[in-house]
Formats: C-alpha cells, structure tokens, sequence
C-alpha cells in the first residue's frame, strides 16, 4: 500500500469527516468527497451516547462550543401509551446534524484536509491503486479508500452490494420543533408500524425523528395524514405534536433503509459508519458506532503508515475482526429487539415486565452501547 498517494474518504458525514480529522492529525493526506454542501440537515435522531467523548476529546473537538443538550434519562412507551422510565447508564448529549457536521467540517479543513463538493461516479482498484472518478471529471487516485457514503448510495448498487438487492420495508421522517420538553430526557415511543425519537438538541429545539414501515404507511396520502393517523395514536406523541410547533417548512424524510447485514469491505474498500452496517434508531447509538468506526479504521491505517501492518489482506482482516468485536453483537441484538418491538402483544407484555422489574432496561441499552472508548496513546 503506497499511503504517500494518500487516502481518499467518500462521503463527509460523521464518520467520514471524523476519519480525516484523525487521519490528518497524525499526518496523513487526506482527500474526502461530498456531494452536498455544508452546514445541511439530515434525517437522525441527533442523540450521541457519552461512550465517545474520550475520543473527541483526543481528536481536539470541543463538542461544548456547540452546547448541546445533556441527556441523562429515557422514558418508553408502547403505542397504547404505557410507559416506562430510567437514567441513562452512560447518557449522551443532543446535537444537530446541521451544527455538528458543519463543525467536523471546519475542524477538517484547519487539519488540512482537502474537501471536494461532488459526486463520485465510480471507484476502480487496479495494480494495488484507488482510481476515484466523480461527476465533474475528477480522476482522484489513492493507496486507501475508505466509504463513508452513508445508508444507501448508487455506488452500492455500482459495487452489487448483496443488501442494494434486497426491497427495503423502512422509511424516515425527521423534523425540528419548537416548544416545551425536558432537557435531560430522550423519549422512544411505540407506534403502530415504527417507532419515534424526541429529545431536545441545541438552542432548545426539539427533534422528532420516527421510523416507519412502508406497511404502515402507504396507507396515507402524506407524512401529515399518517402522523395524524398513526403517529399521534401514541398519546404520548399526540401530547408533543399538539404542544410544539415545527420549525422546518416541511419534514425531511429517507426511504429504502435497509437494516440487513452489509459487508465491511468491498472490492478493498473501507467501509466505516452507516455504510458499513446500520443499528435500528431504537437502539439510540448509530451517531456514536459512526465516530467509533472511523476511529478504528484511523487507527489500523496509522498502523501501516508505521509499517506494523505490512499488506492490505493484514489490513483488511484486523478492520473487520475490531469492527465485529465492537459491534456485531449490538447489530444482531438491535435487529432481535426491533422486530420484538413491533409485535403490539409482545410490546406490551415486555413494558409490563419491565414496570415491574426496572433494572431490566438499563440492561437492554448496556446491551446496544459500547463502554467508554479508551484512547491508548
């Protein structure tokens, strides 16, 4: 691997912007492609567990300049409303993809970093190298890719990704309100056909964030009319949808989310993030298992610059082993608990368990979280 080509990173997002953050302060030449503009919103549940504060820290981020919101506590509840509370094992923080984003961005460029605004059309490994071309007519070559190009792409399909084959049953809605909720509190709340976030991010807004099956929702003409019908049966969420007040002209919104299994690495590309494999938004911990990623492929890549790992096929064995034991329990467990979840009788007959024996749930997020990360230089 010849690193002195440098590292190209497709796709700016959490992981792909922290990956050249890392990448660029050990010294490395970075090149990261995104096809959109900063600062952008984007659909996420704008919820970061704690686990990944060490790390941040590490890398001179910080996230205290944003003021984000301290979350400390979870309230659920089942869509009839029953309803169930605990502190948060780790807690975490509430931020906006918009003001985040837009911070590992300017950190990025003081790094050094090289941020390219397109659209990268095809990636082709030849003779050990990385030939990167983009919609404008960019040739980019490169030692290292890394694919940071988020839940779904056309180069998925480029690259046949097994899981791009697949039909997706799930869509996302998110938008931003104003009005009254607890800071501390990050609520989940049951529907019938998905489920819903609410926690407060900075500058006291609130962020609404659900997922739903395409089952449950094209049924209705629009995102108003299935809230309306389906979203706001919650009583819950039919108590802040009718206190708050939305704050973007219209919600934004995904489809074809896959939650199937991806594979880590294609055709010798990195895959870190959400492109590397997505955890149900139940589970609450995506932002953070993004930030670890790229933490991790960072550090395997600091490992062959110091020539310690000496071939891609070493490279590509050791991401995949530390990318599994950090996260493929927590995937698997997320999948278990969200199909359990979107049985009404099993939904409740779990809430009721869990009324009665409270210390069950803080189990079940421990179970979907990873421990403080531990920086090891």
């Amino acid at each position: 691997m010849d690193l002195s080509k440098g590292i190209t990173i497709v796709g700016g997002g959490l992981a792909g912007l922290t990956a050249a953050i890392h990448l660029s302060k050990i010294g490395l030449k970075v090149i990261l492609i995104e096809k959109n503009e900063y600062p952008k919103h984007k659909v996420c549940g704008e919820y970061i567990s704690n686990e990944i504060l060490p790390y941040l820290n590490w890398l001179s981020l910080n996230i205290s300049e944003l003021n984000p919101t301290q979350i400390t506590k979870l309230e659920f509840s089942t869509s009839a409303g029953e309803m169930i509370q605990c502190d948060l094992p780790l807690g975490g923080f509430g931020i906006s993809r918009y003001a985040l984003d837009d911070f590992l961005y300017k950190k990025a460029i003081q790094n050094g970093c090289e941020i390219i605004q397109d659209t990268v059309n095809d990636i082709v490994f030849e003779n050990e190298i990385f030939t990167v071309s983009t919609s404008n007519n960019r040739i980019i070559t490169s030692g290292i890719v890394i694919g940071a190009f988020g839940k779904r792409s056309n180069l998925d399909q480029k690259l046949k990704r097994e899981f791009f084959k697949k039909k997706s049953h799930w869509l996302a809605v998110k938008s931003h309100y104003s009005g009254e909720y607890p800071n501390q509190l990050v609520g989940l709340h049951n529907f019938e056909g998905g489920y819903c976030g609410v926690s407060k991010v900075e500058n006291n807004i609130i962020n609404i964030c659900y997922l739903a099956s395409y089952a449950s929702f094209k049924k209705y003409k629009n995102i108003k009319d299935f809230q309306n019908h389906i979203v706001a049966k919650n009583p819950h969420l039919k108590l802040i949808f009718d206190n708050t007040k939305m704050l973007f002209e219209a919600p934004l919104s995904i489809s074809h989310i896959s939650f199937d299994k991806k594979t880590l690495i294609e055709n010798h590309i990195l895959m870190i993030g959400d492109t590397a494999g997505l955890i149900h938004p139940l589970c609450g911990n995506g932002m953070a298992m993004a930030i670890h990623s790229a933490k991790i492929v960072s550090e395997l890549i600091e490992k062959v610059h110091k020539n310690q790992i000496k071939s891609r096929s070493k490279l590509e064995k050791k991401y995949s082993n530390e990318w599994k034991i950090n996260f493929e329990k927590r995937l698997i467990f997320g999948r278990i608990l969200a199909f359990l979840l979107q049985k009404k009788m099993i939904c409740t007959i779990f809430t009721k368990i869990m009324i009665k024996f409270p210390s069950i749930l803080p189990i079940i997020i421990n179970r979907t979280h990873g421990k403080t990360i531990v920086i090891n230089n």
